[in-house]
This record gives structure tokens, C-alpha cells and sequence, in this order.
């Protein structure tokens, strides 16, 4: 018969290496922002909602901020309707607006909140117009009218903490209740945006951003240029000398926002690796880049 004690040293070695990282955060609010293909490929899903069962269940208060663009953009297509970008974002009409809440806070974010209870966990779907928790502006982008897309001008966390002291894990999409000349409307947000907002006004431990890329790269051509740590002041003079471009500025531009904002750490990790979440938080060598104040 094969001897099994090897393997279960090793098991046990896992949870002893985690222990201090457990305790470490252990009562800490950690901001997830989830999405690329960790929400549509099926066994990332399933591992993303397991990593934030645990972390509840280790005493993590973690609260899930996502996106939904290509089911948003499945929707579109179905209804015949063609998306229009502009700079990056999508220019939010009227019709457009309501299949954004209804696929963000209505299905995407219902889906997200059954995972959770599936897997045995605790969770409550909500959207920014809840209890406040974000009131936007209309956006205007260098002179360009977005529609119906959101700049945040304040965030109310007081429904959100009270969430989170009940024990439960929120979801929060990524819509806003408007102000001033949009008044009462719905307002499309940045998710990425909405999540280091909310991170930075509830100052939590750790902002993770969930990405489709290993994380910042010296050389976007080269995976093995991995930058694993560095600051937020280093962050931005990398960004002024061309080395974070293109789809990554969102990215790092929010987790400066984040870092300004009280937020103690920022972490873009890869969201196509299983346990992306685990690994970076209960680990010494993470998997993607930490950025700290700085």
C-alpha cells in the first residue's frame, strides 16, 4: 500500500504556512474586484466563490465588487443593439442603461450571490443605488458626453458595514444613483473605479483586482518581467515613462485612487489561475504585483 504520510505532511504544512497570514487579517476588510474570466470560464468561477468562502470563514471581511461587460455585450447583441466605446468606455444611452441594471444587478449579480450560498456561504446582492452607498455625476470625458455614465462623487458605507457585521459577504455591481442634472437615474460605473472608491472609503487592509494578465509587467512582452512589488509613487513613474500603457492604466490609475484614498495595499493578480485569491493573500510569494503607499 503507498505510504500517505508524505502527502499528508504536506497538507498540514500548507495550513501552518497560511496561519500567520490568517491571523494577520483575520477581523481586516479586504475589497475584492472580480471579473475577466474568472467570471465566465466555469472552474474559475467555482474557485474564485470558494477562496471567498473561506476568507469569510477565517474571519475576512470581504466584500465582492464586479463587472458584467460581456454579458452586457451578449444582451446588446441579442437585442440587436450595437455598442459604441469611447476612450475605453461604453457610451451608456437610455436602453442601453436598462440592460446594464438589469444584466448587473439582476442576473450577473443574483448568479454571484447563489455561487455563494451554494457553496455554504453567506451572501447579499446589492447595487451602488442601495442604501446610498454610491451617488454619481454625469461623466464627461474631455469634452465627450458618456450618456448615462457615472463619475462618483460620494461613497456611504454605513449600509455596506452593516452588511459586513452581520457576517455576510456583500456583492455590490457597479451601478450609481445620480445627482444633479441626472438626478434619480441609474448611472453605469467603472467597476474597477467602484471598487477602489468603496475600498479607499471603508480604508480596508487590501484592494485585489482581479485581471486577465499575470500583473505589471516591465516588458509586456515578457511574462517572466513580472514586477512583484513596488510603489505607488514608483507606479507612477513607470506610468509616465511608458511602461504601463494601454489597458493597464485603468488598472494601476484605480489602485492609486485606492492607495491616496487610506487603502493600505494594492494587488493586480491573475484571475485565470484557480485560487488566485488564496495564493496571494495566504502566501510569502503571492502571484501577482503588490502596490503599497508609497
Amino acid at each position: 500500500m503507498k505510504d500517505k504520510s508524505n502527502n499528508y505532511t504536506d497538507q498540514a504544512e500548507v495550513l501552518v504556512h497560511a496561519l500567520p497570514y490568517i491571523q494577520c487579517y483575520q477581523g481586516k476588510t479586504i475589497v475584492v474586484k472580480y471579473g475577466g474570466n474568472a467570471m465566465i470560464h466555469a472552474g474559475l468561477k467555482a474557485a474564485v466563490i470558494q477562496d471567498v468562502i473561506l476568507m469569510a470563514c477565517v474571519g475576512i471581511r470581504t466584500v465582492l465588487v464586479h463587472g458584467g461587460g460581456p454579458e452586457i455585450e451578449a444582451m446588446l447583441k441579442a437585442l440587436g443593439k450595437e455598442s459604441r466605446f469611447i476612450r475605453g468606455l461604453r457610451y451608456t444611452d437610455e436602453q442601453t442603461m436598462e440592460i446594464v441594471q438589469m444584466v448587473l444587478c439582476g442576473k450577473v449579480n443574483k448568479d454571484i450571490v447563489s455561487l455563494i450560498q451554494q457553496q455554504g456561504g453567506k451572501a447579499l446582492g446589492i447595487c451602488g443605488i442601495d442604501g446610498g452607498l454610491l451617488k454619481a455625476k454625469q461623466l464627461v470625458v474631455e469634452g465627450e458626453d458618456m450618456g448615462l455614465v457615472g463619475d462618483i462623487e460620494t461613497v456611504d458605507t454605513s449600509f455596506l458595514e452593516g452588511i459586513l457585521d452581520a457576517g455576510v459577504i456583500p456583492v455590490v455591481s457597479s451601478v450609481a444613483l445620480g445627482i444633479g442634472e441626472v438626478a434619480g437615474k441609474a448611472l453605469n460605473i467603472n467597476a474597477d473605479i467602484a471598487a477602489a472608491r468603496i475600498a479607499a472609503a471603508l480604508r480596508v487592509e487590501k484592494l485585489l483586482l482581479m485581471t486577465d494578465v499575470p500583473g505589471l509587467l516591465g516588458d509586456v512582452h515578457d511574462p517572466s518581467s513580472l514586477i512583484k512589488v513596488i510603489t505607488n509613487t514608483g507606479l507612477k513613474a513607470l506610468k509616465k515613462n511608458g511602461v504601463v500603457s494601454k489597458g493597464m492604466i485603468p488598472k494601476v490609475d484605480c489602485c492609486s485612487l485606492a492607495l491616496e484614498g487610506g487603502v493600505k495595499k494594492a494587488h493586480i493578480i491573475d484571475g485565470r489561475l484557480p485560487h488566485a485569491l488564496l495564493i496571494e493573500l495566504f502566501t510569502d510569494e503571492g502571484i501577482g504585483t503588490m502596490i503599497e503607499a508609497g
